[in-house]
């Protein structure tokens, strides 16, 4: 059973990972690889939309991910998108990036290859992820204009979509977590956290969420 408290902490994490960026038009629209085919839902809309001509969804597969997209994630999101009519020659495909680090860099090359002048890109997460995808953005990207989107909705939503509130809220604590200390790694630009955000992240380790912190962190506490 999740306390209120916990409900409230996640809730609090969840809206500090929304960026509030409104969407434009951008040179790219990245798609990142995740468990969430939502993200290549948001990623198709905003091709159909005219925010982007071409679009790139980057991923491998995880722990989270092997047997759903045994494929690897980039290549499942294609075929959603796909589906939903984003022709095949719109669609770039980097199928190795195994952390948010790697979907920016691999991405950023494959761009390159292909001769793609890239100033601005949509920058498309799940709606937990949008900060920390921004963050290290920023750090491996810097000359881009990043622009965040994801599915437009609450965290009451995004959780029934999921259908396993543990695992959003283990992933949840995990972007905090990454936002707290990669920034001293060099991954990601440091990001101002307030001390709410700080409590509600602790106070949900110590209730256990902790299954995508990095050892250290739990090593630490």
């Amino acid at each position: 059973m999740i306390s209120q408290q916990s409900w409230a902490d996640a809730r609090r994490l969840w809206d500090f990972q929304q960026m509030g960026h409104a969407v434009r038009p951008c040179s790219v629209a990245i798609g990142l690889g995740s468990h969430d085919l939502g993200v290549a839902d948001v990623t198709a809309a905003l091709y159909r939309d005219g925010m982007a001509p071409v679009v790139v969804f980057t991923g491998a597969t995880s722990r989270t991910t092997h047997e759903r997209m045994p494929r690897g994630e980039a290549e499942h999101y294609r075929d959603r998108a796909r589906e939903l009519g984003v022709p095949a020659d719109a669609i770039l495909v980097e199928p190795n990036a195994r952390n948010t680090g790697e979907n920016i860099r691999f991405s950023r090359a494959l761009l390159a290859h292909q001769g793609i002048d890239v100033s601005s890109a949509l920058l498309v997460s799940k709606p937990y992820e949008e900060r920390r995808a921004y963050a290290t953005a920023r750090k491996l990207w810097p000359d881009v204009e990043w622009v965040c989107a994801s599915a437009p909705m609450s965290f009451s939503e995004y959780v029934a979509a999921i259908g396993d509130e543990h695992l959003v809220i283990d992933m949840l604590v995990g972007a905090q977590q990454r936002l707290m200390v990669y920034p001293d790694q060099g991954f990601m630009i440091r990001q101002e956290i307030s001390t709410d955000v700080e409590t509600a992240y602790r106070r949900l380790v110590d209730d256990g969420f902790t299954s995508r912190l990095v050892p250290t962190a739990v090593a630490r506490d």
